[in-house]
């Protein structure tokens, strides 16, 4: 048995900070590592780390982050060390966890979700799609959902753990390859940009309304909505426990309509228990919704995607997507990478808007024609099964 197979058969579970700091050594001198994460999210807002899995060329290990007296500071020099790229797959939640732990994004990095798309094989592609079409595996599901907090680790779960990065290294050999042959791997580091900006993963209080995604226009509402998931997201930090296991969204939207101002008109509010309204956290919202009160109309928010405009044409964003689906097909690369509903609705209506499907490489296979195509020189036909683009004359 070669000492690959070896390693992947074995993978060794460290326990001890002297074994990491050995193993990130050993790992810095590698071209690439292979990087995953098991964690807990369920109960706190914060995500709590329980496992990291590390993948060199010739060895695997599983890091149990939770070991006594564990030191992941070398974990943190591999991660920023610029000579070794760290690659993940789907790396959003991953990399938000190093960089609540380190105070930076690892770098430089490749997700191999993304690189996928790129390389023609659709929206999302997961991990066990990849490993079976690059690496020739079949995963185990069997542990995806397991207790990662819980001590000891079975052997199970250590060996599914380390699968993880050990099929991610064909898998990240065969695109780089692919991309490289392709010429596309300008368009990957494009990409890995927006990975590389910790601005992705920072959570801004006063935005946290946009999610709930309100269904109305009225101002006054919006702003003490605003005001009142800004405060959720504030203390559920503070409290380090999920954001609607403090308030529920659908209680949100209720107070944001009914603006309590006493404890009692908190408590009648559905998931709002009488404790709850007369304690801490009852204050500090019933503060909030009294500063959102006082806020002034030009300072209260507009509806997120009121743009002030026309609504866009059903036909002209249909073509569009007839197009965006064609330029997919003919560059064999994932719609979604090339532009999203949102801006197939301001190609429609803004005369060339600021987005990324009118930048970089994005422009070249699908923003230079979209362009053509609104002001008539282009048009789109059939030949065959196949849709394509017709020049006018």
């Amino acid at each position: 048995m070669s000492r690959r197979q070896a390693a992947e058969t074995a993978p060794a579970l460290i326990t001890k900070a002297e074994e990491l700091a050995a193993l990130c050594e050993r790992l810095r001198a590698e071209e690439f590592v292979t990087v995953d994460t098991e964690f807990m999210r369920e109960r706190t807002y914060w995500p709590e780390l329980c496992v990291v899995q590390l993948g060199g060329e010739e060895e695997t290990a599983v890091v149990d982050a939770l070991a006594e007296g564990m030191d992941l500071a070398p974990l943190g020099a591999l991660l920023a060390d610029r000579k070794v790229t760290k690659v993940f797959h789907a790396a959003r939640q991953d990399i938000e966890i190093f960089l609540l732990k380190f105070g930076a994004v690892p770098n430089p990095l490749f997700d191999t979700q993304v690189a996928a798309m790129v390389a023609g094989f659709g929206d999302q592609v997961s991990y066990d799609a990849l490993a079976r079409s690059l690496a020739g595996a079949q995963i185990d599901k069997a542990h995806r959902f397991s207790d990662w907090s819980a001590r000891p680790l079975s052997a199970q779960q250590i060996a599914y753990a380390a699968a993880d990065v050990t099929h991610l290294r064909r898998i990240y050999t065969g695109l780089r390859t692919r991309l490289e042959r392709e010429g596309r791997l300008d368009w990957v580091a494009e990409e890995m940009a927006v990975l590389n900006d910790p601005a992705t993963y920072r959570t801004e209080p006063e935005k946290a309304w946009e999610r709930l995604k309100p269904r109305t226009s009225n101002r006054r509402f919006l702003g003490m909505l605003r005001a009142l998931a800004a405060w959720r997201e504030r203390e559920a930090q503070r409290i380090n426990i999920p954001r609607q296991r403090l308030v529920k969204d659908e209680t949100l939207l209720e107070l944001a309509a009914t603006s309590p101002e006493t404890p009692a008109d908190l408590a009648r509010a559905r998931g709002i228990s009488e404790g709850f309204a007369k304690g801490r956290s009852g204050a500090g919202l019933l503060a909030a919704v009294k500063d959102a009160k006082g806020e002034a109309e030009a300072d209260l928010p507009h509806p997120p995607k009121d743009r002030g405009g026309p609504s866009p044409s059903p036909a002209l964003v249909a073509l569009l997507k007839v197009l965006l689906a064609a330029k997919s097909e003919e560059h064999n690369v994932a719609p979604r990478l090339l532009a999203s509903s949102e801006d197939l609705d301001r190609l429609a209506t803004e005369a060339e808007p600021d987005l990324p499907a009118l930048h970089g490489w994005r422009r070249e296979v699908f923003g230079d024609a979209a362009l053509a195509l609104k002001s008539g020189r282009l048009a789109l036909g059939v030949d065959g099964r196949r849709v394509k683009l017709i020049e006018a004359a």
